[in-house]
């Protein structure tokens, strides 16, 4: 954590400090998705499949580019970890790191999931989110961040010697490399940074440091997004459960989720404004990347 040199404070540290802040990507000409016509469309679902996500495994699907899934709370309170791909591309993911640069650490309706370079556009809008009503609570906590990396094996071992399994890394590779017959160390470096589903999580006031605390999802709650092209998912179920003491063993109690994927006939997504693949083109010779 961020420590402070008291011995070594210059005589216009407060000047220095009271520098204005400055959004890094203020979000004035960011192309927003059409929600009115998403709020219509999801008036007339059909559900045309669903699978569930066992407690402390993960399980792969796919989604048709127009068409919705929910990440529902079914038993009790569980988090879930959510990886998204281009289906055609793997190499193509959510993008984390910059989706909270330009949304924010937690997000909800109207937030978009964006891709890798070099694509760089939506590959789902949050269409809906039962959850929204949380905010932001005293200890400056939220719900569905993309703070957090997804728990794993590799820090567990670093930092408590233990050697565990069913972290949301290692279950989402499992679920990567059997739903699309990868080698186990293919699928591996294709998991990525995870919306944090249900999860609710900040920052402490004194040491800003990344925290937990349990999650107010409730049998009931869902979270549902809009796909912009043709996805496959990835869902684990955190084997930290609700996250409200500890992850990476079999201490918590933990759930399933239900995961719903919905078609639509509404003529509202008749004229959606789909975003295309960055049209950036950088400097090198010839154009190529």
């Amino acid at each position: 954590m961020k420590k402070q040199n008291v011995s070594n404070i210059p005589a216009d540290a407060a000047s220095r400090r009271a520098a204005p802040a400055v959004i890094c990507y203020p979000t004035y000409g960011l192309p927003h998705p059409d929600m009115a016509n998403l709020e219509r469309a999801r008036t007339n679902l059909t559900k045309i499949s669903e699978i569930i996500v066992p407690p402390r495994d993960a399980r792969c699907f796919n989604v048709q580019k127009g068409h919705f899934f929910r990440i529902n709370s079914i038993d009790g309170p569980q988090v879930g970890d959510l990886n998204i791909w281009s289906k055609t591309n793997l190499a193509e993911h959510f993008y984390a790191g910059k989706t909270r640069a330009i949304h924010g650490t937690h997000l909800s309706t109207g937030d978009r999931m964006w891709s890798s370079f070099p694509s760089m556009r939506p590959l789902a809008t949050i269409s809906h989110d039962t959850l929204d009503w949380y905010g932001w609570d005293d200890d400056g906590g939220s719900v569905h961040d993309v703070i957090g990396t997804r728990c794993d094996p590799y820090t567990a071992k670093l930092l408590s010697g233990i050697d565990y399994h069913h972290c949301c890394h290692s279950n989402l590779t499992r679920a990567l490399s059997a739903h699309c017959q990868l080698d186990y160390a293919k699928a591996e470096p294709l998991v990525h940074d995870v919306l944090n589903v249900f999860m609710c999580t900040g920052f402490t006031k004194d040491t800003h440091q990344y925290f937990m605390k349990a999650s107010p999802v409730r049998p009931g709650d869902f979270i549902e997004f809009f796909a912009e092209t043709d996805l496959l998912c990835g869902l684990s179920a955190c084997p930290g459960g609700d996250c409200s003491s500890e992850h990476s063993s079999d201490s918590a109690t933990c759930h399933p989720l239900l995961v719903e994927v919905f078609d639509s006939d509404n003529a509202a997504l008749d004229n959606f404004p789909y975003l295309p693949e960055s049209q950036y083109r950088n400097a090198c010779p010839n154009g190529s990347k």
